[in-house]
């Protein structure tokens, strides 16, 4: 997708009109970040300024959905000098490790040609010495038209994605060109930007709505059944301690809408019922439960599948956090056990995207329980349920779904995040470290 757009002179930094964007307090721009090339003497003769929602100066520009790209590019020559044009471009890039990036935006606006006029109002062959300050403004898309598995289709501008070791990157920049006539180089300058989609939950029910806002027990899905999403029920079979055998149903429940803002909790609710009161007590055990947030990256031409080989080249699965649970306030009885959970989705979590060669998706699994004397027969090897979720960058409006877990609960994730996770690679497996992207 290319636009070219001629020179204009807009105001400073403001929010596009009828965008949707983040409260009000979001759009102050945090930082102007600076750019330059300099010659062998240590002149600043290009001068790239950035203003943006950072929140210092060193870091990289951020810019959400909505959000205007503002800025100016400063020349200031020693010397009279011939140009064919200042052009400044944003350019997106979906790069796979081992491959060529792939562009999939380019927007160039061209500041100044020979045929146009100074921002003093005067049309001149070639710039003589002195500074020379242009302003631009350009507004990303909020969706793109990009070939996906050889049909066109338009889908939301992607966040950036960069992480060590990472299979896949999604990269923004700002360039700036200085064009020189034939035989002469052009002089390049550019600064890389983080671009964050905004994304935010539906509402939960009333009843869950009303939980958060007064800090008050969540009301499960018995009570609150257009609040919960339920999923089936699961036999669990297995012999206690050696001498027995005893079944559980179990039923796991997840706050509805089935989206989450990172930095914020999962809701879960688990049901077990059963006739045997020993066995109930081992699995409804909150060490026993083994429920895991994964993450799955996908890369290549089946990323935007639903159906991505998972024992692929391209398929990756990382555990991302593990759920904790504790007893439910006056909810278990003889034959039932109730239990109240969440998986806590840190900040640093990267958010649910689907896009042409790169994908980031998540799901629940609910795995084989882990209980002293309880042996699962027959053997169980995978995931007793799995249930796709999104992750969002934004919270709901008005609404944080805060943890509840108390404190003897909430016991740190067995390194289970981003910061060391085991990603699998069909028969590979690595370990990979973060690094300073956003998204």
């Amino acid at each position: 997708m290319n636009h070219t757009e001629g020179s204009n002179e807009l105001p400073g930094y403001t929010p596009r009109a009828g965008s949707s964007m983040a409260p009000l307090g979001a759009l102050t721009p945090g930082s102007e970040r600076i750019t330059s090339l300099e010659n062998s003497k240590g002149h600043k003769w290009l001068v790239l300024s950035v203003k943006s929602r950072a929140p210092t100066s060193e870091s990289w520009p951020v810019f959400c959905a909505g959000d205007l790209i503002t800025g100016s590019v400063t020349l200031d020559i020693l010397k009279s000098e011939s140009y064919k044009a200042i052009v400044v471009t944003v350019t997106a890039t979906t790069t796979l490790i081992g491959q060529e990036g792939q562009n999939f935006l380019v927007i160039q606006k061209e500041l100044w040609t020979p045929s146009m006029a100074l921002p003093d109002g005067s049309v001149v062959p070639k710039l003589e010495k002195g500074q020379y300050t242009w302003p631009f403004e350009i507004a990303l898309p909020n969706e793109i038209e990009v070939l996906d598995r050889k049909e066109k289709k338009i889908f939301p501008l992607p966040p950036s994605f960069t992480e060590r070791a990472s299979p896949a990157y999604i990269n923004y920049k700002i360039t700036v060109t200085v064009k020189r006539p034939a035989l002469r180089v052009n002089q390049i300058l550019t600064s890389e930007f983080v671009y964050i989609p905004i994304t935010k939950p539906e509402l939960p029910s009333p009843m869950l709505q009303k939980a958060c806002k007064e800090n008050i027990p969540f009301v499960g899905p018995e009570g609150d059944p257009e609040g919960w999403y339920m999923l089936p029920s699961v036999t669990v079979t297995g012999t206690l301690f050696g001498a027995k055998s005893g079944n559980v149903d179990f039923n796991l429940a997840l706050a509805k809408p089935l989206n989450y803002a990172r930095g914020s909790a999962m809701p879960l609710w688990l049901t077990f019922t059963g006739t045997d009161e020993q066995a109930l007590d081992l699995l409804a055990n909150h060490q026993a439960i083994r429920i895991f947030l994964k993450r799955s990256l996908a890369t290549g031409s089946d990323a935007t599948s639903d159906h991505v080989g998972k024992h692929t080249d391209n398929f990756f699965i990382g555990t991302m956090a593990r759920a904790v649970f504790w007893p439910a306030r006056d909810a278990s009885t003889a034959g039932k056990r109730v239990l109240q959970g969440e998986v806590n989705l840190k900040k640093t979590f990267k958010q649910s995207v689907v896009f042409p060669r790169f994908s980031v998706r998540y799901h629940l699994e609910v795995h084989p329980f882990d209980a002293a004397g309880f042996v699962h027969a027959p053997h169980v090897s995978g995931p007793l349920l799995t249930q796709p979720v999104n992750v969002s960058s934004s919270h709901a409006t008005g609404i944080v779904m805060r943890s509840f877990a108390p404190p003897e609960y909430a016991e740190e994730i067995q390194n289970f995040d981003n910061s060391v996770g085991l990603l699998e690679n069909g028969n590979q497996r690595f370990y990979s470290h973060t690094g300073h992207g956003v998204s």
